[in-house]
């Protein structure tokens, strides 16, 4: 832990980092919401206590981001969608404007990934079509969704989001991003 605590513990404009990246989640309209919880699943839990989520342990978390990724379309495997968004909960000043903007930009250009451009790069949040849900079932368990998107440039659409740079990691980002 670089910042010496779960860091989606951190109080955010007066809740928890978590909770408010899922209360953006619910307001751009996703459903379901599901929230991956792996390092420190125990104490976080309780912050998303009375909010309508499904709540998915990753047990394999230590192997990396993708076994999360992975853990969280399991979770998708018998419902009806037609894809997903995936967010992080340590990037606070996206909003559920751009997240429903993802879906909404999947629609108009057909794109099966539509990601956040920020920084000289592209990354999370991001929406991957359920067409492409294969792509990020077979990432290696330390492999993170970017390769997909820079891997797949005729498939990616990349939208503008600078919101999405502030990426709370350290003490001095999270210092930052509350404005000290």
């Amino acid at each position: 832990m670089r910042m010496g605590s779960a860091k989606q513990l951190l109080d955010f404009g007066g809740k928890p980092l978590l909770r408010h990246a899922v209360e953006s989640a619910q307001g751009s309209g996703c459903d379901p919401v599901i929230v991956v919880l792996g390092a420190n699943e125990a104490e976080i839990h309780p912050v998303l206590a009375g909010l309508d989520v499904e709540i998915v342990v990753n047990e394999r978390w230590p192997e990396g981001m993708g076994t999360s990724i992975q853990a969280g379309l399991r979770a998708l495997e018998n419902r009806d969608v037609r894809g997903a968004i995936l967010a992080l909960s340590d990037q606070p000043f996206v909003t559920s404007d751009f997240l429903r903007g993802l879906v909404d930009r999947h629609h108009q250009s057909g794109r099966p990934i539509v990601a956040a451009q920020y920084s000289g790069t592209a990354g999370f949040p991001v929406f991957f079509a359920r067409e492409a849900f294969p792509l990020l079932m077979a990432l290696k368990p330390d492999q993170g969704c970017k390769g997909v998107i820079l891997g797949h440039p005729g498939d990616a659409l990349l939208v503008d989001c600078p919101e999405a740079a502030t990426d709370i990691d350290t003490p001095e980002d999270y210092a930052r991003a509350m404005g000290n």
